[in-house]
């Protein structure tokens, strides 16, 4: 059984765990905390009465939560060889758990703990900042997807990049997003790239003054394809 918990950084024991250690019955236990006869300003530093639910239970049930001098100056009335045996095991245990909390806690006097904390604190701000530059095009990427609710030209695409229009055509064409066929003058978007959603076309048929109507077909990039390329293009900056 564990004799003492930490409660919001500091040892406590609690009544229904004395009893049980004691032998003793928790109403009782509870009974003789209220009936000590100390001030009330050590009462209400040192004993706080809340309630348990037993596991199963469909109640809840009186508990009192003890600081160590809360918990001495109870056992401490108790008698008998059960009771010599407990407090000096509770006393140990509350000793042992002090110490531990201290060893947490730094010795801002100590330089070698200085040097320490100085150099995790450090190595944890690289890692923060390793962080947020690898994160950095997803995010811009994640913007430009909220400005943009539909396709773009490939300049107004360049534009919103903040790059000129014909470092974006070569971007493109290098990496093959788009290509131009011999003899056709307009730029095509390569079929993986408009089957995954990143270019698309738009044919748009134009009336000419004399009555002849003429195709235009243009490659777009996408709100998803604009994303991928200030997340590519960025990384390749």
């Amino acid at each position: 059984m564990e004799l003492v918990h930490i409660i919001d950084g500091e040892p406590k024991a609690d009544s229904l765990t004395v009893a049980d250690v004691f032998g003793k019955d928790h109403g009782k236990v509870l009974r003789d905390i209220k009936a000590l006869e100390c001030s009330d300003e050590f009462r209400e530093a040192n004993f706080g009465f809340s309630t348990y639910r037993p596991e199963n239970g469909k109640r809840d049930y009186p508990l009192c939560q003890m600081t160590r001098d809360g918990f001495t100056f109870l056992v401490m009335g108790f008698t008998g060889a059960k009771a010599a045996e407990w407090k000096e095991k509770y006393i140990a245990a509350f000793n042992e758990m002090e110490a531990r909390l201290r060893g947490q806690q730094p010795d801002l006097n100590n330089p070698a703990q200085l040097r320490g904390l100085l150099l995790d604190y450090s190595e944890r701000v690289l890692s923060l900042e390793a962080d947020l530059s690898e994160a950095r095009p997803k995010v811009e990427a994640l913007e430009r997807i909220a400005l943009a609710d539909k396709s773009m030209c490939i300049t107004d695409a360049a534009k919103t990049l903040q790059m000129r229009p014909k470092d974006l055509f070569a971007w493109l064409q290098r990496h093959k997003w788009v290509y131009r066929r011999a003899g056709v003058a307009h730029w095509i978007g390569y079929q993986d790239k408009i089957q995954q959603g990143l270019l698309e076309h738009k044919v748009t048929e134009i009336t000419r003054s004399d009555g002849r109507a003429d195709i235009h077909e243009q490659v777009r990039v996408t709100p998803k394809g604009l994303a991928r390329l200030a997340e590519k293009v960025k990384e390749a900056a």
